[in-house]
């Protein structure tokens, strides 16, 4: 019988070998390349495919397999009950290139044994143009050469984020792209948009609208034979990708073999999934992160969704009726504090990171998903990429910003929106035009420009965790906000000349100058989207669709897959003057780490008065002076010495900049940036 010391002695030694163990793992974490172990799915092995499927209330399962994507039945396979929830098989002779699917039996009121669905954990999908986005999984081979490509490290106080759609970016013909709307033309650098502009303006991560496999078509319009009838979609069409079906498949509608054609299949060949490891490499070439926009927090509403057809219960929030919850206002919301649904979540975003070199995330409606696995997803994501980016919509069911912030995550900063340029353009103005939104007073200004921490009122522990924005893909665009705000357009005029529209000129770009001030010298992240930096203007362009509303502003443009939404290159040549004021505040923040790593102790704010304004003195090195009135400038007595001008009311000028004494005056809706010099006037 062993002894109690020789106990001891095996205990540590097994505790030992568990320590290198972890610490291996943690390493092999740690290597980009590695594969996800995913609990489902399909896995070729050298006996064939290995196939895998949570279904506990299922009574028979059958694997179908198919030869075609338009097939509508295939050779079906009874599946083994492996435990109480799973089901399996292994089948030789199959592997790269199989189509296959579900039928499920059962007496729960879901099952339907006339829909065969799609593997929820499909890593590559072949869609049908339908509403009811019939699918098909296809197995492929995920072997790839990243060449030493890793992922982008970059503190969140460093992010510069260009917010983009794939498709918008680069399908109009001004693009001058190869392979417009795709994955591959994204990443052209000799084009006048995606990549190409992104490098030239200095960004240094992109976030991408949602990408992963989508339920982009609608119920037909105003059709009485479908299940639901559509009268406020006259396109038919869900265009920005708010509506996940696959959370481990990227959409093939943006790959070289998507198709937008009515009843067309999207996907046969599965090169969504190298198209896009090659779109995130090009990325990183360019020390550019990608952060995926993704939605775990509901599915469309009329699809064959597998979720609604292997176990509603498990996988949705239901009423005692067993019909859908739905605080996403989208038709149902998914039930993620459900163990299943959970594991999907955590395996689903970890697998993004391995197998696609993501660099982070931008949960949708982040307040839907339940906290304890808000709390395991960072945890995990970090475990996996100590720097990896977590951003969050901080609102669905509630708002609480405050609470993401506790848990490490950052989130988008709407009080920073609403006190800088206003919550709507007609009546709730902010500081900008001169006016005070929504009880904002000095004090919160002076709040934001400090990254709006908890410990001055504010909502973030850290102004790491703080997204300052004035624009994303929701509502009125900055520019057109700031057109319906000046009465240059009003928001339900029929634009008559879409150039003169667009272009931006006298107090228009003054707002949008001041505004950009504004954001890239303030603590935080920086968050942008497409078309910003000209004053981007969505009008509501004529197409077949019977829309009363061609012409108009367009504030919800989700569901238009045409020039409403596509960036027109042009209109940038057209707005010089404000994406080169962009571009040098890119660079001004770049250059001066202060305005990124600052700590509240650093600012001395200045005296204005009763002004709507801000002014202060930045670690006795910067003076920053932004100037909301309307009509009365701003009067800045100067610290003794000499003081370089970086940024006025026409320019950032980083090089030969004029000097300044004494006093500066900032003219109305402006701002200025200056800069201490020695005696001889050089820094």
């Amino acid at each position: 019988m062993p002894t109690r010391l020789s106990l001891l002695y095996q205990m540590s030694k097994v505790l030992l070998f568990g320590l290198l163990l972890g610490s291996l793992q943690a390493l092999s974490f740690l290597m980009a390349g590695d594969k996800t172990q995913l609990s489902y799915g399909a896995f070729v092995n050298e006996e064939g495919v290995y196939f895998r499927i949570f279904a506990p209330a299922a009574e028979r399962v059958y694997l179908v397999l198919f030869d075609h994507p338009e097939d509508e039945t295939g050779k079906e396979y009874p599946m083994r009950r492996e435990s109480k929830t799973d089901w399996s098989l292994t089948l030789p002779g199959v592997g790269i290139g199989t189509l296959y699917g579900y039928r499920l039996e059962g007496k729960a009121p879901w099952f339907d044994p006339g829909v065969i669905v799609a593997d929820p954990y499909s890593k590559a999908a072949v869609t049908q143009n339908t509403y009811r986005h019939v699918a098909k999984s296809l197995i492929i081979d995920t072997d790839y050469d990243w060449e030493g490509d890793h992922w982008v490290s970059i503190d969140p106080r460093d992010l510069i984020i260009h917010e983009l759609h794939i498709r918008d970016e680069t399908i109009h013909p001004s693009s001058q792209t190869q392979a417009p709307g795709t994955y591959r033309g994204l990443v052209e650098l000799d084009q006048r948009g995606g990549l190409a502009h992104i490098k030239e303006m200095g960004f240094n991560a992109v976030q991408i609208m949602p990408a992963m496999e989508f339920a982009n078509v609608e119920v037909p319009y105003l059709d009485p034979t479908t299940p639901v009838y559509n009268t406020w979609n006259p396109y038919a069409r869900n265009h920005w990708g708010y509506m996940t079906t696959f959370f481990f498949a990227p959409e093939s509608y943006y790959a070289s073999d998507g198709t937008d054609e009515p009843g067309a299949w999207n996907g046969a060949e599965g090169r969504a999934v190298r198209e896009f490891k090659d779109m995130v490499k090009a990325f990183h070439r360019e020390g550019i992160a990608v952060i995926m926009d993704v939605v775990y927090n509901h599915v469309s509403n009329y699809d064959y969704h597998p979720f609604k057809y292997i176990d509603r219960e498990q996988y949705f929030r239901l009423k005692e009726t067993g019909d859908y919850q739905s605080q996403s206002g989208t038709g149902n919301d998914t039930r993620t504090e459900s163990p299943v649904v959970r594991q999907m979540i955590l395996e689903s975003a970890e697998y993004w990171m391995r197998e696609y070199h993501v660099d982070g995330f931008r949960f949708d409606l982040g307040n839907l998903i339940d906290p304890e696995t808000r709390k395991e997803i960072i945890h995990r994501l970090r475990t996996v990429n100590p720097q990896v980016i977590i951003l969050a919509e901080p609102w669905g069911g509630g708002y609480d910003p405050a609470g993401f912030s506790e848990m490490g995550w950052a989130s988008f900063n709407d009080q920073f929106r609403n006190g800088v340029k206003g919550q709507n353009p007609l009546d709730g103005k902010g500081f900008i035009f001169g006016a005070w939104q929504n009880g904002n007073t000095q004090t919160s200004l002076r709040r934001y420009v400090l990254g709006s921490l908890r410990s001055l009122g504010g909502q973030y522990v850290s102004a790491a965790h703080s997204v300052n924005y004035l624009e994303s893909h929701d509502d009125y665009t900055f520019g057109d906000f700031i057109r319906i705000g000046t009465g240059t357009v009003a928001p339900d005029e029929i634009i008559k000349n879409r150039n003169n529209n667009a272009r931006i000129r006298g107090v228009q770009l003054a707002l949008n100058k001041l505004g950009a001030l504004y954001l890239f010298t303030s603590q935080g992240i920086v968050f942008t989207h497409q078309g910003q930096s000209w004053g981007r203007s969505k009008v509501i362009a004529p197409t077949t669709v019977p829309d009363p509303k061609v012409g108009r502003l367009d504030h919800n443009s989700y569901e238009k897959d045409n020039e409403t939404n596509w960036l027109n290159w042009d209109e940038k040549a057209m707005n010089r003057p404000l994406v080169d004021y962009y571009q040098g505040l890119i660079r001004l923040r770049k250059m001066y780490p202060e305005f990124r790593h600052a700590k509240p102790k650093d600012y001395t704010f200045l005296d204005v008065g009763e002004k709507v304004a801000v002014a202060y003195l930045l670690q006795d090195k910067l003076l920053v002076a932004l100037n909301g009135e309307n009509e009365d400038s701003l009067n800045i007595s100067l610290p003794i010495g000499n003081w370089r001008v970086l940024v006025d009311e026409n320019e950032v000028n980083l090089n030969n900049q004029r000097l300044l004494r004494s006093q500066v005056s900032i003219p109305p809706t402006s701002g200025m940036v200056l800069l201490r010099a020695s005696n001889n006037g050089r820094p």
